[in-house]
């Protein structure tokens, strides 16, 4: 399953995050990128041990915590920090899939999923669109500043070249409490059909009844 999330941040967070990265250093996205990733990364990473980086991974943190959609639909069980990268005239990052596991002693962790949160107005650069390659084709993804895209890590993905302007979004990865995709998707379409039946009818024997599936099959197929 492959879902866009929208308004994740309202424009006064996306201000204060462009205002502090726009001072912030970067260096070469190379350095966290794969043996074989390195050969078609090219783009910017902000430096983690900027303090102000640091808060801004909280401020997204944050909110990707207080977002029932997201939380619906990733249920995490840990994730990496969140990284900033930023596109430049030129900068892109060819086909790839993500690495199946990430960082090391106590904070390695499986990704089974990756989000690409954007920051920057649409309007405001040329390329850049993120583009997943599956079986069932390729989808382009240029989203709304302050919307995310949530996808599979084992999705064959890329970044197409920016042309004018500068992209700059926020990416991670989670390591989920469901491994199985097809599961998670079957707990994500009840979770929403109950909350749904909720807002029309309040709490109902129907929204018990899909309740205590839902709570059941998490019980069945969570891995913690």
């Amino acid at each position: 399953m492959i879902l866009c999330i929208g308004n994740v941040l309202n424009e006064g967070q996306l201000q204060a995050l462009r205002q502090v990265l726009g001072q912030a250093s970067f260096r070469n996205g190379k350095d966290t990128a794969g043996w074989h990733a390195r050969l078609v990364k090219n783009n910017e990473q902000a430096d983690s041990r900027d303090k102000q980086v640091t808060a801004l991974r909280q401020t997204v943190g944050n909110a990707l915590e207080n977002n029932p959609v997201f939380q619906m639909a990733a249920r995490p069980l840990r994730s990496t920090p969140v990284m900033f990268s930023r596109y430049r005239i030129g900068m892109t990052y060819g086909n790839h899939v993500d690495d199946p596991v990430m960082g090391s002693g106590p904070d390695k962790l499986r990704t089974d999923l990756s989000f690409t949160l954007f920051l920057s107005d649409p309007d405001s650069y040329e390329g850049g669109e993120l583009v997943t390659d599956t079986s069932a084709g390729e989808s382009s993804y240029k989203l709304p500043a302050g919307a995310l895209v949530l996808y599979p890590s084992s999705t064959l993905h890329r970044v197409e070249p920016v042309s004018s302007g500068e992209r700059l979004v926020a990416v991670g990865w989670i390591q989920s409490t469901i491994r199985d995709p097809g599961h998670r998707e079957i707990l994500f379409d009840i979770d929403t059909a109950r909350r749904q039946l909720f807002d029309r009818d309040g709490k109902s024997r129907e929204f018990d009844l899909l309740s205590k599936s839902l709570s059941n099959l998490q019980r069945m197929w969570a891995e913690i």
